[in-house]
């Protein structure tokens, strides 16, 4: 594996693991995509780190058990006219 994709595979996962952050969230931070993302915490982490890995599979299990409840939470808002920021930042309307 290249120098740039093994730091890349780790800061991503240690700032999953610091933050609890979601798939999309580390993917916006790092200015990648979702899916490298996701392949870079399931198939070459644990090559690197397996403790780490423990760690971030864990946050992402937690992320995808609570994944129906955002969603619910952004659809509530999104009809009862109390539009607040989207994660991005951005408002819509």
């Amino acid at each position: 594996m290249r120098d740039h994709i093994w730091n890349r595979v780790l800061e991503v996962s240690r700032y999953i693991a610091r933050t609890r952050a979601t798939v999309r969230d580390a993917a916006r931070v790092f200015g990648v995509s979702k899916s490298t993302v996701h392949k870079d915490v399931t198939e070459r982490l644990p090559r690197l780190n397996k403790e780490l890995a423990e760690t971030v599979k864990h946050v992402l299990e937690y992320n995808k058990s609570e994944r129906h409840l955002r969603g619910g939470e952004a659809t509530k808002r999104k009809y009862m006219g109390g539009q607040q920021p989207a994660v991005s930042g951005k408002v819509t309307e």
